[in-house]
């Protein structure tokens, strides 16, 4: 089928996937500064927002450089999901989207998340709820099936397009298979071509080259990175280049070295002083996974007391292992992540 344009959908218009316990304002915020065009919160529960559980806590803070922004909600009850959105609609929030591709056990066990593959019917009540209340600015997110062999992927996105979704992301992984194995991106191509609406590609988007390689073996209509930005929001840089027929040269020691303290800067902004340390001593090592001597530098940086003894580790890590001109930088072997 001829597929329909959305306002917030091109190929040239990466997403950030809302990825449990990463995708919050700091990192969404980085993401934006390198490229990315639409980010997505982590995902928040319906009733926690209903209830006002503590697990909802920050997930919802957004600035107006943090637009268009993306609500992804769980949930298995059309009633849960419409009490949690209609205060959301009235607080400014445009765009929503439904998880139902979250392999996680204990979101499964409720009946959300990917477990809604086993009960389509409840899934499409969901979506047309939601749908109902933001028609034109609903998605939904799914994955290839349940388990291996249990393929309703197409069933999924025929019944989730009669249900007013505006767009869907098909990660093409069964939820059995968690983020193991391979990606089946052939399915990509088979669910943009069954629908009318925008298909976004998710799964095994390491890298920019990754990318580009996707939009021309699938089709689809847009990307949403996942991993490849968590280990490299220089991602995002990578991929407008390359989209424009330009080079685009790998980040040097000095391009991640800014990149770090520029994390640093936001998360201080936005985050207690505390909280915003403890979390870059996690997110550092994430950013230098590849390179050797990571597994030291992370036993270093989690032991750190201070911003400036964080900034020493990393410089000092990254001039042992970095190039940091810019001729050496643009072949500098460092690839991107090819996986967990």
């Amino acid at each position: 089928m001829n597929t329909k344009k959305h306002p917030i959908i091109a190929k040239d218009t990466p997403w950030l996937a809302p990825l449990a316990g990463y995708s919050d304002l700091p990192f969404r915020l980085l993401c934006r500064e390198h490229g990315c065009k639409i980010a997505c919160t982590e995902m928040v529960s319906a009733k926690g927002l209903v209830y006002g559980g503590p697990g909802t806590g920050n997930l919802l803070d957004t600035t107006p450089d943090d637009q268009p922004l993306v609500v992804q909600l769980f949930g298995n009850e059309p009633e849960f999901i419409e009490k949690a959105m209609v205060p959301l609609l009235e607080r400014g929030f445009e765009y929503f989207d439904l998880n139902s591709g979250c392999p996680v056990k204990k979101v499964n066990k409720t009946g959300a998340g990917a477990a809604l593959h086993k009960d389509v019917d409840r899934l499409e009540a969901l979506v047309s709820t939601m749908s109902r209340l933001a028609p034109g600015k609903t998605g939904v997110k799914f994955r290839r099936g349940w388990a291996t062999g249990e393929d309703n992927y197409l069933e999924v996105g025929k019944r989730m397009e009669q249900a007013g979704a505006s767009w869907m992301t098909l990660h093409p992984r069964y939820a059995r298979q968690g983020y193991s194995g391979t990606a089946h991106w052939d399915a990509l191509r088979e669910l943009q071509e069954a629908v009318s609406v925008p298909v976004i590609a998710s799964g095994d988007l390491f890298s920019a080259e990754d990318a580009v390689r996707c939009l021309d073996e699938t089709g689809v209509a847009g990307l949403m990175f996942a991993r490849g930005a968590l280990y490299s929001p220089f991602i995002f840089t990578r991929f407008a280049a390359m989209m424009r027929g330009e080079d685009a040269p790998m980040p040097t020691g000095d391009d991640i070295a800014a990149m770090i303290r520029r994390h640093a800067e936001l998360a201080r902004e936005y985050f207690p002083e505390r909280k915003a340390l403890v979390k870059m001593r996690t997110i550092v090592p994430r950013y230098v996974r590849d390179l050797p001597g990571a597994r030291i530098l992370r036993s270093r940086v989690v032991g750190c007391q201070s911003w400036e003894e964080l900034d020493d580790i990393v410089v000092e890590f990254l001039a042992m292992h970095m190039p940091n001109d810019a001729e050496d930088g643009a072949t500098a072997a460092r690839p991107e992540s090819q996986g967990e």
